[in-house]
C-alpha cells in the first residue's frame, strides 16, 4: 500500500453522474502538487452514478468509493468516507460542482498558517450563485443558528470544509450533523476560522436537497446540537 496522503477529499453524491468526471478532473489540477486521495460516497443512487464512479476509479486517478445500497443521507455519507479515508486532513466537498476544487489548497495553507492542530477551515461563500429563495433562507438560518451555537461561522451550509480527521472521528454522528461542523469541532475544543470561497452556479442535474426539507428538520437539529455544547464537558488532562 502507498504512502498515506496528506490529504482525503471526502465527496458524498446522490445521483450526480454528470458532474463526476468534470468535477474529478479539477480535483486533480488543484492538487497536482499535493498528496492527495478523492474519496466518493454513493448515497444510494438510482442513476448513472455506480456505473461513472466505476469508470473513473479505474483511469488513472486516486479515487476510491463506497456505496450506500439506500439512501442514508448527506451526514452519513461524509462519516463513510471519513471513516474509509487515509489522509491526515479531510476536505469535504458537495458533488454538485458548486464548490471550486481550487480553493482546497488555500483552505490546507490557512489551517498550516494558524499552526494546524485541531482546527477546522470552513469555507465561507462570499457570493453565492443560488436561487433568491435558497440566499434567503439560508441567511435567516445562518442567523438563528449563530446567535444559539456561537459557532464563529457566517457560512456553515458550504460544503467546502477542511479538517483534521482525527477530530472528526471524535465527533457525535448523527443525522444531519454536516451542517453544524463547526459547532462540534468548537465543543471539542478546536479552533475554527472561516476562509473566503469560490461559489460556481449548477450547470448539470438537478439538487437533491430541498428549501423546505431542511427548514423543517432545522429547528429540532439546532435544539439537540446546543444540548450537545451545553452538556459537554472538556477536562484539562495532566500526567503528574
Amino acid at each position: 500500500m502507498s504512502a498515506a496522503p496528506l490529504v482525503s477529499v471526502v465527496i458524498p453524491v446522490r445521483n450526480e453522474a454528470p458532474n463526476i468526471a468534470p468535477l474529478v478532473a479539477e480535483i486533480e489540477a488543484a492538487l497536482a502538487g499535493v498528496a492527495h486521495e478523492i474519496v466518493y460516497v454513493d448515497d444510494g443512487s438510482t442513476d448513472d452514478t455506480p456505473r461513472v464512479l466505476a469508470e473513473v476509479a479505474a483511469s488513472e486517478v486516486p479515487l476510491r468509493w463506497l456505496r450506500h445500497r439506500a439512501s442514508c443521507g448527506q451526514s452519513a455519507a461524509v462519516v463513510t468516507g471519513v471513516k474509509a479515508a487515509r489522509g491526515t486532513w479531510i476536505a469535504t466537498l458537495d458533488g454538485d460542482g458548486q464548490n471550486d476544487p481550487a480553493d482546497i489548497p488555500n483552505l490546507l495553507d490557512r489551517a498550516q498558517r494558524e499552526g494546524g492542530g485541531d482546527i477546522l477551515v470552513a469555507g465561507h461563500r462570499v457570493s453565492r450563485k443560488d436561487t433568491w429563495v435558497k440566499r434567503r433562507s439560508s441567511r435567516i438560518a445562518n442567523g438563528v443558528r449563530s446567535r444559539l451555537l456561537r459557532d464563529a461561522t457566517p457560512d456553515t451550509g458550504c460544503g467546502l470544509k477542511l479538517f483534521p480527521r482525527a477530530l472528526f472521528l471524535g465527533f457525535p454522528h448523527f443525522d444531519h450533523m454536516h451542517r453544524y461542523l463547526p459547532a462540534l469541532a468548537l465543543r471539542a475544543g478546536a479552533r475554527v476560522v472561516s476562509e473566503p470561497v469560490n461559489h460556481r452556479p449548477r450547470v448539470r442535474g438537478v439538487s437533491n436537497y430541498g428549501t423546505l426539507d431542511r427548514l423543517a428538520v432545522s429547528l429540532l437539529d439546532l435544539i439537540g446540537v446546543a444540548w450537545l455544547q451545553r452538556r459537554g464537558k472538556r477536562p484539562e488532562v495532566e500526567e503528574p
